[in-house]
């Protein structure tokens, strides 16, 4: 009933918020853009400053179509013949609408100006401290599971795994990172100028966690990547890898199905008809049993919304998610021995429910000067019922987390700019737990805590120009954090503890004449860490607080005929962790010092036709103490991507080839590689008021691989590896377009 309540509750306030945006709207909606044929053009080019200074993040919509400019302000449009009026926003800018006529396929440059009365409706920093930094637009990744759980999309050269399968929370992997459920990755949603932080440390399945099943994968407009440690706004499990989700302005007003003979899900979406509104609503429900022979039973609801305002000088964004899931878990199988019904017990599930406000307000002070205040306050709560081969156990656990942050950045001029903020946030799981099954299948507590994990973080950056072509960014991260552990099986297992650590960061950058904004070469270092569960569990001792690291980054970009070359290579060595507990028997672990080296080189091209981008990535991670190999850290990553492609006949195709090799799991066992090819086909019918098209997944492997001593009939418990079986299929999407002026 409470889960029920938190999520009708969201559904009321972002509707009648919606509604009430409606309402307000006194200007007309203005000339409709033309009606759509089967004909699609091109509208490309980039968004830029006065000075040619790219802009990335910016939010460009004509008509029903939107899409976002990626990190050197280049952006591409669909469109059909006829006439529009281009809208252009960003940060810090006024914004810009211009009448264009579009006959064929189009390439522009626009450049916008400063303004003290800018209207902010999507933003990304102007100047990125790491130049790693990659921003996707939604036209530029795929879908990665149309209609299933998991990772919304999928980001080029970072794989993702659902461990178990069902509705439990997948974990993207950067190369050498074997992370424990994700906690070296960190994971945020923008709103407005905010990035909410989604991890979850300490969950009770697992040291870290983020559950990204909340977001309805059509508001989501952009996917933004970096290396983590060398940005100050980043905390907490910001260690190898920080991907952050940017939301759409609008959504279009459509209705969606995706499905086959195994599932089904149905999304819709909707924004006021003034274009000028920064309001929209979304609705998910899914279903289905999945595609092994363990049906999964699968329910989940979901509600977004997002509403922008604007009082002055100020713009204030409110955000609201509810989510609700529940799945039977195949869970984890010997890889290449038949199992019946594909699991080795059907009792496995998985039920979480979380709901998520947040409210962001920007100060434009100046086109120089903004002030930012942000709060926010999410529940979540997760019952998981596993096997690894020494019976049923259940971890679970409910938590609350607020927070907020504060910032100011202030322009001093052309060449120095500075930030200064402050970050706070408590998690407080509570009855968090770890039980087991006992002979009558009545679970028996093993662990069973409620603690609290609070940070209070001040942090200071500058950044600016030494000459013309050397440019710099410094900054300092403060992190005081204090544990409150209340352990209500053992109660002398309980202790309260507070720790900091100060982060430096910085970055040197090296330009090509004429080319300010792209870094020819540029040299970061950076220190950062992640939160350890508090948690004594069966040990003896108190956990390590935090898992501290540090690392250097190597990056070379270059453009050639059209086509941007980008070469990283990274350094990142982190430090022991004592006393980590192991989520499945409640044991405490001594995980030792790591190091990890890699190399990413990419290469990405827009043509008239579309997008394609290639990813190679190599990476060694050794335990600096024995000398070898972390077990589950991918160590060769292949990935081959071509979106938005236009066909002949009126088609639209995307399509991908992922492919992850062998790794080592310990012990001498090597897991087998993973290729995944996804895709999709369609076309638009009735002049654009229906999409249809197909999706698909070729798969080969398995995923979550890991070793576990597993028990089958007439064995005696060897050692093996396990993971959950990869199966290719193949859906329908049918989507509607409720305004005939979709392009």
């Amino acid at each position: 009933m409470q889960r029920l309540l938190h999520i009708v509750t969201i559904v009321l306030l972002l509707v009648g918020s919606v509604f009430a945006a409606e309402e307000a709207d006194s200007q007309p909606a203005g000339p409709n853009p033309p009606s759509a044929n089967f004909t699609r053009l091109s509208l490309s080019g980039q968004v830029v400053t006065g000075d040619g200074t790219p802009i990335p993040g910016a939010v460009l919509q004509a008509g029903q179509a939107s899409t976002t400019t990626d990190q050197q302000g280049n952006f591409r449009l669909s469109l059909s013949p006829g006439d529009y009026k281009l809208q252009v926003s960003a940060q810090g800018h006024a914004p810009v609408t211009l009448p264009l006529s579009i006959n064929s396929d189009t390439e522009i440059k626009i450049q916008v100006g400063a303004s003290a009365t800018a209207t902010v409706v999507a933003n990304a920093d102007e100047v990125a401290a790491d130049p790693s930094t990659r921003v996707y637009s939604a036209d530029e990744l795929l879908a990665a599971s149309p209609g299933l759980p998991g990772m919304p999309v999928s980001v080029p050269g970072f794989p993702s795994e659902t461990a178990s399968g069902g509705v439990k929370a997948p974990q993207y992997f950067a190369p050498g990172v074997a992370g424990d459920h994700g906690e070296p990755i960190a994971q945020y949603v923008q709103i407005g100028d905010f990035l909410f932080q989604n991890n979850l440390p300490a969950n009770a399945h697992g040291n870290g966690y983020a559950d990204p099943n909340l977001l309805i994968p059509a508001a989501i407009g952009n996917v933004a990547t970096d290396a983590g440690a060398f940005d100050v706004r980043h905390g907490n499990n910001a260690v190898n890898l920080a991907v952050a989700y940017g939301l759409r302005p609008r959504l279009e007003p459509f209705a969606e199905f995706n499905g086959d003979m195994h599932d089904y899900d149905l999304v819709t979406g909707w924004s006021p008809a003034n274009p000028q509104t920064g309001a929209w609503v979304g609705v998910e429900i899914a279903g289905g049993n999945g595609f092994l022979a363990l049906p999964e039973e699968r329910k989940q609801y979901k509600v977004n919304g997002e509403r922008s305002f604007t009082f002055g000088r100020h713009q204030l964004t409110l955000f609201g998610a509810g989510y609700y899931g529940f799945s039977h878990v195949p869970g984890l199988v010997p890889i290449g021995v038949p199992v019946p019904g594909d699991t080795i017990d059907p009792r496995q599930q998985d039920l979480t429910h979380t709901s998520l406000f947040v409210a962001s307000d920007t100060w434009e002070i100046s086109d120089k000067r903004q002030v930012q205040f942000s709060g926010f306050f999410r529940t979540y709560s997760l019952r998981l019922q596993s096997d690894f081969g020494d019976g049923l156990i259940r971890q679970s656990e409910f938590r609350t987390v607020a927070g907020g942050n504060t910032s100011f950045n202030q322009q001093i001029n052309g060449k120095i700019s500075f930030n200064v903020g402050l970050d706070l946030r408590q998690d407080a799981p509570r009855n968090t737990e770890l039980a087991r099954a006992d002979a009558n299948g009545v679970f028996q507590p093993v662990t069973l805590n409620n603690f609290t994990i609070g940070d209070v973080a001040p942090y200071a950056s500058i950044n600016g120009a030494l000459a013309k072509f050397l440019s710099y960014s410094v900054g300092v991260r403060r992190d005081e954090i204090f544990f409150n552990n209340s352990d209500r099986l053992f109660p002398g297992n309980s202790y309260q503890a507070n720790t900091g650590l100060t982060s430096p960061r910085g970055t040197l950058a090296l330009h090509a004449p004429g080319k300010t904004h792209i870094p020819l070469l540029a040299f970061s270092y950076g220190e950062a860490f992640h939160t350890n569960d508090p948690r004594i569990g069966l040990g003896q001792s108190r956990e390590t607080p935090i898992a501290t690291s540090r690392a250097y980054q190597l990056v070379a970009t270059e453009t050639v005929a059209g086509t941007q070359f980008r070469l990283t290579l990274s350094r990142v060595g982190n430090s022991q962790e004592l006393a980590k507990i192991d989520p499945d028997t409640g044991l405490q672990q001594d995980v030792g010092p790591s190091l990890v080296r890699s190399l990413m080189f990419s290469a990405h091209r827009h043509f008239s036709f579309g997008s394609l981008q290639a990813t190679f990535a190599r990476a060694t991670a050794t335990e600096t103490l024995t000398g070898q190999a972390v077990p589950e850290a991918p160590r060769l990553i292949w990935d081959v991507s071509g979106t938005t492609v236009r066909l002949p006949w009126g088609l639209r195709a995307g399509a991908e080839l992922e492919y992850v090799g062998r790794k080592p799991l310990g012990d001498g066992f090597t897991a087998v590689p993973v290729r995944e090819v996804r895709g999709s086909v369609t076309r638009s019918f009735s002049d654009g008021l229906f999409d249809a098209g197909v999706h698909f997944l070729l798969a080969n492997g398995y995923t979550g691989q890991t070793l576990e001593t597993l028990e089958l009939p007439g064995e005696a418990s060897p050692e093996r590896i396990v993971g959950v079986r990869k199966v290719s299929y193949a859906g329908l999407t049918l989507r509607y377009h409720f305004r005939r002026d979709h392009p």
